[in-house]
């Protein structure tokens, strides 16, 4: 599945969302106009749906409780909201509607509460969950929980709870990877930052593990021409995973590489590759361009395409960023960029505009046509640092 359409209301900088979403997102904007705040929104729904250590309660208060997430801007009306439409695959008719919907109680222990919850399977109409219903209003206590996180509540949709709960963050920081050891074995939880990237590669099956290493190899010789046997080891003392890899060398069997010897940018493509093989639920991505040099990051758009079609099962990815040269590939749908404004309203998402798609089909590029230009004004004050 996937999501085809999000909907906020007095999430973070944002006042009011209504977008429309295809099987790629590119997500861009100035610094500071909530970029990851967007992404934050579908962590929280995977936060609430986990089955183990996870919930509403917990989400919220890992976020420093709702005060921190509602909207500046929310005053007449506190409530944040949340609606997400799925569909099995991109411009089809959406199969699920969950919508959540909560606030503070207002009065006495101030408790966080359920003011709606909605599941609609809109094939046939049916309403799977519709809160508050009788059983809440007669013991409040149970609105302090969502259906989505109970088992015994969410066997009607099931397949939506299993979606969100399976969401995949990923900003993956190589120097993490590459000191492992010196940091020692604490891990955050669902690690964002690619911490464990050996241990899941270590926990695939054997051959579907080859299978995976053999696609991101022959992928990744595009922007690492002189690197070839792409292999997973175990340290014969010690039992650690490794990655290996032979790079062009003037002696025979001279050039073996570990991780720790690989650059950033091999190791973040690399996370990115084998996180987009890994499962088929909805994958973000923050920044991927990071540590790349332009002429990499100019192929990252048909990397991800390629190993999609790669894929047993094709995840929808989300991608903020800021480059140029990521967002200059002719092969990006302007249907596929969602562009944030910041206003004095809060943030709007705006999706390509008839001129946006013009411009596009006249030869430009996304990122000539819709990355956000600094103004006359900012471009002065930069100069005074820069002179």
């Amino acid at each position: 599945m996937l999501i085809t359409r999000l909907k906020l209301k007095n999430w973070l900088n944002f006042k009011k969302v209504d977008v429309a979403l295809r099987e790629r997102v590119y997500v861009i904007g100035p610094n500071a106009s909530g970029k990851s705040n967007l992404l934050e929104v579908l962590r929280f729904l995977r936060d609430v749906a986990k089955p183990e250590g996870g919930g509403l309660q917990k989400a919220v208060k890992d976020r420093g409780g709702i005060t921190k997430l509602r909207s500046l801007l929310a005053r007449r009306d506190p409530e944040i909201s949340i609606e997400v439409e799925l569909a099995e695959r991109v411009d089809a008719e959406p199969v699920w509607r969950y919508c959540l919907a909560f606030r503070s109680e207002g009065k006495g222990q101030q408790r966080l509460l359920v003011s709606k919850e909605q599941v609609v399977h809109l094939p046939t109409g049916i309403i799977s969950c519709d809160r508050p219903n009788e059983e809440d209003k007669a013991d409040t206590d149970r609105l302090t929980q969502t259906y989505l996180e109970q088992i015994n509540t969410n066997r009607e949709f099931r397949d939506v709870a299993d979606f969100f709960a399976s969401i995949t963050y990923l900003h993956l920081v190589p120097q993490l990877l590459k000191h492992a050891d010196q940091l020692g074995g604490y891990r955050m939880e669902d690690d964002p930052f690619g911490q464990s990237f050996l241990e899941r590669i270590a926990k695939t099956p054997e051959r579907t593990q080859l299978a995976r290493l053999g696609k991101i190899e022959s992928v990744l010789k595009v922007c690492v021409p002189n690197m070839k046997n792409l292999r997973f080891e175990r340290d014969e003392i010690t039992g650690t995973p490794h990655l290996e890899a032979m790079y062009a060398h003037w002696r025979p069997d001279a050039g073996w590489q570990r991780e720790s010897q690989f650059s950033d940018g091999t190791l973040r493509l690399l996370g990115i590759m084998w996180s987009l093989l890994d499962g088929d639920s909805l994958l973000l991505l923050e920044e991927p361009e990071l540590s790349l040099n332009e002429d990499i990051v100019r192929r990252i758009p048909p990397l991800i395409w390629r190993i999609q079609r790669y894929a047993k099962y094709r995840r929808q990815v989300f991608i903020t960023t800021h480059s140029e040269a990521l967002l200059g590939d002719k092969g990006i749908d302007p249907r596929e960029v969602i562009r944030l404004e910041p206003t004095q309203d809060g943030t709007k998402v705006i999706e390509s505009t008839e001129a946006d798609r013009a411009l596009i089909a006249a030869g430009y590029s996304v990122a000539e046509a819709m990355l956000p230009k600094a103004k006359p004004a900012q471009v002065d004050q930069l100069t005074l640092f820069n002179p």
